[in-house]
């Protein structure tokens, strides 16, 4: 087996799941390349006693031949004939497994479990009958069902109104390695950079194992980002259709969803997103943004002082992002692509608000760099639009909501060296607060925190406004 980098709360959980003396439907989801059936194939301390994969758009027959290979392989012996339907199929996984537990614990594992269930196919209901009727009464057994569907494995198998309602003992959804674990990671395949680094190839491609295993020891960000990116060969240059149609139905409108919140960095509101992309504004909308956002591609974020039905929905995932800003409809290929495009007034905006959406997924290091780890707090975004052509609006990116009646005002700013306030930037920040105290009346504290890429040059000039400050270093631990 191989080792698991990162991924400690997983650990803890597979380790309790192969100690637990009950029988356990442990379900796994998250997007494509995350790394799902790598951390089951070798986060157990067990090896696996049955492994079977779906294939995506493949016939019953094709499916039910495939088992069968895989339940020959399991066993070592002869042959098995290909079952005629997955009620039959359980059945012969049923009588390999039975003498198997009477001597020690057993994990079964199904991978790209909603692919195995193609239309008319009856492996849902056969699936189904093989938990309830015999493996749920196993206390040697482990199942464990995995998809990257990940809409499909809520609304089928954890929400599931029928024979699965409330079967499924523990859940992991799998989400992209931190900042910190995409370190460790590359660290481990002897890939040496530091953190700047690091930070720009995470803003390209975020922290997708699959995505970080093609990056070669000895090659610089940039030499890395024109090799995956703007190479007819490489990886990342054409994953972005392939990412959305491999896990949505009709993906057409998820995708447009995608390009709508990558032309507004600061985020759209369900109905603003509505009209932008001509949706109905029924359950249809409704669950296209669940679906996209159970699978980490967009984010809502609560609005202080509003209720959830005024979130703000931002697009969280950084290679759709870049895939959009810079290698859909570019021009220019190979060596040095990079290097010319981080010159452009486009890379300012798209450095921007990657590092702001770094900066919101790893909230818990950026608490306890500022020291409010235990106070309990809530995350939040705010902005005023002018009612007035006298106004003036403002908004806040991130602020922190605190117990102690204080806030966070969060200022998140990259950039390729000590980050410099200006006076007209400081009368900015000073406007912004005055805005934000007088609109939403709050008797709390506010604390202006800089977050930024290598620290503040000036911030001892500018006491009254700014209060605390934490850099690059904080997203590493």
């Amino acid at each position: 087996m191989e080792t698991v980098i990162g991924r400690a709360e997983e650990k803890i959980l597979l380790k309790k799941l192969e100690n637990s003396g009950e029988a356990e439907l442990l379900a796994v989801y998250g997007r494509r390349r995350i790394g799902k059936t790598f951390l089951i194939r070798n986060g157990f301390a067990k090896k696996l006693a049955f492994e079977f994969t779906g294939t995506h758009n493949a016939l019953l027959n094709q499916e039910l031949e495939a088992f069968a290979l895989a339940l020959t392989n399991a066993s070592g012996g002869l042959q098995l004939a290909k079952p005629d339907s997955w009620i039959q199929a359980f059945l012969m996984l049923t009588q390999y497994l039975t003498p198997l537990i009477k001597k020690e614990r057993q994990i079964i594992f199904f991978d790209e479990f909603p692919w195995i269930n193609s239309p008319r196919s009856g492996f849902l209901p056969a699936f189904t009958n093989f938990w309830n009727s015999w493996a749920s009464k196993e206390k040697n057994l482990v199942v464990v069902i995995c998809g990257s569907a990940a809409s499909w494995m809520i609304k089928k198998v954890i929400n599931n109104r029928g024979g699965l309602h409330n079967r499924v003992t523990r859940r992991i959804r799998l989400l992209p390695f931190t900042v910190a674990e995409t370190a460790d990671y590359l660290k481990s395949r002897k890939v040496k950079l530091d953190q700047y680094q690091i930070l720009q190839i995470y803003m390209a491609m975020g922290g997708i194992p699959q995505y970080l295993k093609e990056i070669e020891p000895g090659t610089s960000a940039a030499q890395i980002i024109d090799k995956l990116c703007f190479t007819k060969d490489g990886l990342l240059n054409d994953e972005f259709k392939n990412l959305y149609y491999s896990l949505f139905d009709s993906a057409e409108n998820h995708i447009n969803v995608i390009r709508a919140l990558a032309q507004k960095g600061k985020g759209l509101t369900r109905n603003e997103i509505i009209d932008a992309c001509k949706l109905t504004s029924g359950g249809y909308a409704t669950q296209l943004l669940s679906e996209l956002s159970e699978s980490g591609f967009i984010t809502p974020y609560l609005p202080f002082g509003k209720t959830s039905k005024d979130s703000i929905y931002k697009l969280t995932d950084e290679y759709s992002l870049f895939y959009i800003k810079f290698i859909e409809n570019s021009r220019a290929k190979g060596p040095g692509t990079w290097l010319m495009f981080s010159t452009g007034n486009s890379w300012k905006s798209w450095s921007g608000f990657a590092f702001e959406s770094i900066c919101m997924k790893h909230m818990d290091q950026i608490k306890a760099a500022i020291g409010i780890k235990n106070v309990y707090s809530e995350v939040s975004v705010w902005r005023y639009q002018p009612k007035t052509a006298n106004d003036q609006g403002a908004q806040i990116d991130m602020l922190i909501d605190r117990a102690d009646r204080c806030i966070n005002i969060c200022e998140m700013k990259f950039a390729t060296d000590d980050f410099e306030i200006t006076k007209s930037y400081a009368k900015e920040l000073e406007a912004k607060l005055k805005i934000f105290q007088a609109q939403t009346k709050t008797k709390k504290t506010l604390f202006l925190t800089m977050v930024t890429t290598y620290g503040v040059k000036n911030m001892n000039n500018y006491p009254a406004i700014v209060q605390q400050e934490v850099d690059m270093d904080v997203l590493f631990n």
